[in-house]
């Protein structure tokens, strides 16, 4: 009876967890829906932007000294925007995203600083002693544009200043509910496009390419970290949903398991006791 007992405290625990699993599922669901709506949307903004860029930083610049964030100098220090969630119980994202990192990084031959985002890569970065510049957290499932200004500012400042001469994203890329793919993007310095020669119009720009240049720089680097969190967040959501819907089914399968254990242990039991029955009421006569 004991073993009985115990099977059935067993099956009372993991139904208990299933419950639980089904419940952050459904929260993560409803989180996801929104966060994918957010990212998707920002999306062809991120992207036209940086053709705009790109065609700008491509005209020819004669007599004048390129932007501050278009300049390229010889690489001595390289700067990474780590994204990564805050919280686990989503699968191996973190883990992905986290070797992306530490995999770029032992590749360089100079110094690596690193900007993280998110707790999870926090933990993981001072366990192996990595040089971290600043860190942020609790950005929130929903953080707006001002949220993630002061980590674009710590990007354009440390560049124009010369602190650093590469700067790259790492980030979880959200390609579907089940794929989520860790990216590394370089947003610094900006590449200029090469323009195809059909496509080469000559636009006029008011007042001067180089003032729209010089405007819309700084906040094409502001909205590639801002996309780029919410990527991270829409990918997060999901691989926690699928994480807690996988947690759910393997927890109602080892319910089914353990009720099967129970009913043939319980039969066992119950046939031992009349066994014993028998056996006594054949004793006396």
């Amino acid at each position: 009876m004991a073993n009985i007992r115990l099977i059935r405290r067993r099956i009372r625990g993991i139904r208990s967890t299933a419950k639980i699993t089904r419940a952050m599922e459904m929260i993560a669901t409803s989180k996801m829906r929104r966060a994918q709506e957010r990212g998707l949307a920002g999306r062809p903004y991120s992207e036209k932007i940086y053709q705009v860029i790109a065609d700008l930083a491509a005209l020819p610049q004669e007599g004048k000294l390129a932007h501050p964030l278009l300049q390229r100098r010889p690489v001595t220090k390289v700067a990474v925007v780590h994204i990564t969630p805050d919280r686990g119980l989503c699968g191996g994202l973190h883990s992905n995203i986290n070797r992306k990192t530490a995999g770029f990084i032992l590749e360089q031959s100079v110094p690596v600083t690193l900007i993280v985002i998110g707790r999870k890569g926090i933990d993981f970065m001072r366990r192996y002693g990595r040089d971290i510049r600043a860190e942020f957290t609790q950005l929130g499932d929903q953080p707006s544009f001002l949220d993630t200004l002061p980590i674009s500012h710590i990007i354009i400042d440390d560049y124009t200043n010369g602190v650093i001469d590469l700067v790259y994203l790492v980030y979880a890329q959200f390609i579907s509910t089940m794929v989520q793919r860790p990216i590394l993007q370089q947003i610094l310095p900006v590449e200029p496009a090469a323009i195809p020669t059909a496509q080469n119009v000559d636009y006029i720009y008011e007042p001067s390419p180089e003032v729209v240049l010089g405007e819309l720089l700084p906040r094409f680097v502001e909205m590639q970290v801002y996309h780029a969190i919410l990527e991270s967040i829409a990918s997060e959501q999901s691989a926690r949903m699928v994480a807690m819907r996988n947690a759910t089914d393997n927890a109602n399968e080892l319910i089914e398991d353990l009720t099967l254990i129970y009913n043939k242990a319980r039969q066992e039991a119950i046939t031992k006791e009349l066994l014993d029955i028998t056996g006594g009421a054949a004793a006396l006569v």
